[in-house]
């Protein structure tokens, strides 16, 4: 049993001047005596059920408080604040803030702490804090007698910061009920503004993200409850013609049939926030398709493969895929509400490659939205398509059943998907999935991965969304000695070359360590084998070494010089002849090739004749015309695999954004002197290779 807010109030003012009266009382809080007398009883009720003397009033209207109130009340609240220190921290309670600001009138000092139980002092602090936060949606908090506190600004910009501000608070589940319990939300009302929301799921084929069922009915009510108040959108970004024929904006008028009157630009807002919203699922029919939003999309995931020379397979659902994602974020684009979605996370290792590709490839989206795509989203998107990439050619093993649960939408939760079966590779991932579906989840499974706690009679192991190699290390031995009682001494076999190195002359290393890692991958079957390490990527310096670089003052054409260049690795047998065919015939009307003033990286697809992954650079002094440019270093790129020539394309692309290196390599007078440039942009371990055996 707990106090409102007023009642509180009431209270705190008994305790602080108990020679206080009735009427001094009414006239403070604005209340009847009537509403006194009510209010009166209900501390006294709270007062029975701490097992504390009541308050009592004399007809003159005067109280009489027992001293053990006193005594009693102050362990009370001492205890309660500290609690609450331990349990909200000072980010939760300036969201708090922000959402009684938003929701409630006449605010003062003693309202904020009371309802969070803690001291003016530190609510001070907090609004100074709110007060920052509020700085980029250009809000401010003013104070005066007459209004208390509030906040003043556009109100389009305070409804992103409310949104905003759920979003973080909500992410626990004890956000939501402190939420619940300051802005004293009876919690039917919200229940059922989630039964309209999931009918609307029902509605329109789609399924939300987990974070946006918690967030979004709170998100309803707060809104429709300052609009009863007369806070309207006015001057309001949303364009009625856009949205009025969407499936949404019919099911926004479901779900707002109770509110009668609600103007125009309200109901466009509501149609919006349904647009905006991440999805786990949805059926993209085709009278619902924003008109060229697919080919922009189609372009982007082109121009991807173009620069990282990678060809994607079933290409067509991963279009799908991005689709889903896409199109709730061009909504969010467009209207500025990306700080309204939450950061999937940081990018480590293999993604953080893929990341700087997927930047350089956004530029059909950019010039389609007409925007800048915001750091967030395109996170997203490199989580989509890294994890299709991974997803391809995966062989899974067949013991333990496992799924993994992530409530952050789609993206995330694939990217676990994929790491952990990586990381697992002995196992049977069956699914990944929301909160929501692992309720209902009917398949049968031994374990399952998490970010989050789950109620489940299985094993259910708590990890992150994104693991570094020695959080990797510590999960997979935590799980297997649950799996088997044990983890199996690692024999690598790496250590194995090495001593026979020491002892004898090896004359096919490769074949060598092959028959080793196979014979040792059967000494015992029953032997649970760890995870492979990650391999250290190659460098730049490693593809282009001397003999794969040459120079010429001029020359003739450019399909001569991409000629002369992939000349160097089909004398080496890397290349057929009709891969240098094929990379002509790709660079006749392909100006995405040319990385940066003056260089180009002719490439094709592994499939017209790769052998192996190499690189052959050719320095043109006097340059060669291509397409409007004048090009005086050429990279063929030959890649196998998706992988392999990631890091060092990264490493190139990073030489060719230096304006002073490009000048110096296209000046340099032989080729150890543009060895020494790339060895400038390789990592210190490769420098150190290079250095000591030249």
């Amino acid at each position: 049993m707990n106090l409102n807010e007023r009642n509180s109030a009431i209270l705190d003012a008994l305790l602080s001047n108990p020679s206080t009266s009735s009427a001094l009382l009414e006239k403070k809080f604005d209340l009847s005596k009537r509403q006194l007398g009510y209010s009166i009883q209900k501390i006294n009720s709270w007062l029975e059920h701490l097992g504390i003397p009541l308050i009592e009033r004399t007809s003159q209207g005067h109280f009489l408080i027992d001293e053990r109130v006193f005594t009693a009340l102050n362990h009370v609240k001492e205890t309660a604040e500290q609690h609450h220190s331990s349990i909200l921290t000072a980010r939760q309670r300036t969201h708090l803030l922000l959402c009684m600001l938003i929701s409630k009138d006449y605010l003062s000092l003693d309202h904020f702490s009371i309802a969070m139980r803690v001291s003016r002092n530190t609510i001070l602090r907090d609004l100074k804090n709110l007060e920052k936060q509020l700085e980029p949606f250009h809000l401010h908090i003013r104070y005066s007698r007459k209004h208390g506190y509030h906040i003043e600004g556009n109100e389009f910009q305070l409804r992103k910061a409310l949104m905003s501000a759920l979003m973080q608070l909500l992410d626990s589940e004890d956000g939501l009920f402190e939420l619940m319990d300051v802005l004293e939300l009876e919690e039917d009302c919200v229940n059922a503004f989630r039964d309209r929301i999931e009918m609307v799921e029902k509605k329109l084929s789609i399924k939300f993200t987990d974070e946006k069922m918690r967030t979004m009915p709170i998100t309803l009510f707060l809104i429709l409850q300052r609009v009863r108040k007369g806070e309207c959108l006015t001057d309001s970004p949303i364009r009625y013609k856009e949205l009025a024929g969407t499936k949404e904006y019919q099911a926004a008028e479901e779900i707002l049939f109770d509110q009668q009157g609600l103007p125009e630009a309200e109901k466009l807002f509501i149609t919006l926030h349904l647009l905006s919203a991440n999805v786990i699922t949805a059926n993209l029919d085709a009278e619902d398709a924003i008109p060229n939003l697919y080919p922009a999309v189609d372009s982007m995931l082109s121009l991807f493969e173009k620069v990282s020379c990678i060809r994607v397979q079933e290409r067509k659902q991963l279009l799908d895929k991005l689709m889903q994602h896409i199109k709730p974020a061009y909504y969010r684009i467009k209207y500025n509400l990306t700080d309204t979605t939450p950061v999937p996370g940081v990018l480590s290792g293999e993604f953080r490659s893929l990341h700087q590709l997927v930047k350089r490839s956004l530029d059909p989206l950019k010039s389609f939205i007409q925007a800048e795509i915001p750091e967030n989203e395109q996170i997203y998107i490199t989580l989509l398509i890294g994890g299709w990439i991974r997803q391809q050619g995966e062989s899974i093993g067949e013991k333990v059943k496992a799924i993994v649960v992530c409530p952050q939408g789609v993206s995330v939760s694939k990217l676990m998907f994929h790491e952990l079966s990586g990381l697992f590779p002995e196992f049977v991932f069956l699914d990944s999935m929301s909160v929501r579906e692992f309720i209902t989840y009917d398949l049968d499974y031994d374990i399952v991965f998490s970010p989050v706690l789950l109620e489940t009679s299985k094993k259910l192991f708590i990890t992150k969304t994104m693991l570094d190699t020695h959080e990797k290390r510590l999960l997979r031995k935590q799980v297997l000695t649950y799996i088997h009682g044990f983890v199996s001494k690692q024999v690598r076999t790496s250590e194995i070359m090495q001593i026979i190195s020491n002892h004898t002359m090896i004359i096919n290393k490769k074949a060598l360590e092959q028959e080793l890692q196979a014979y040792l991958g059967q000494v015992d079957q029953h032997v649970v084998q760890p995870a492979l390490e990650e391999s250290q990527p190659l460098q730049l310096s490693d593809f282009l070494m001397h003999q794969h670089m040459k120079m010429t003052y001029q020359i003739g054409s450019w399909e001569e010089a991409v000629r002369s260049c992939a000349g160097i690795l089909l004398d080496k047998g890397i290349i057929e002849p009709r891969y240098i065919d094929a990379m002509i015939k790709s660079c006749e009307k392909d100006p995405y090739i040319v990385i940066g003033p003056g260089i180009a990286i002719p490439h094709a697809s592994p499939e017209d004749g790769v052998f192996r992954t190499g690189m052959s650079l050719l320095k043109i002094k006097n340059g060669v015309q291509y397409l409007g440019h004048r090009i005086h270093i050429l990279v063929v790129i030959a890649a196998k695999d998706k992988k392999e020539h990631i890091h060092a394309l990264m490493q190139l692309m990073k030489l060719s954004k230096s304006k002073e290196d490009m000048k110096n390599m296209i000046n340099a007078a032989g080729i150890p002197e543009m060895k020494r440039i790339i060895l400038q942009y390789s990592d210190g371990a490769a420098k150190e290779k290079e250095m000591h055996y030249g």
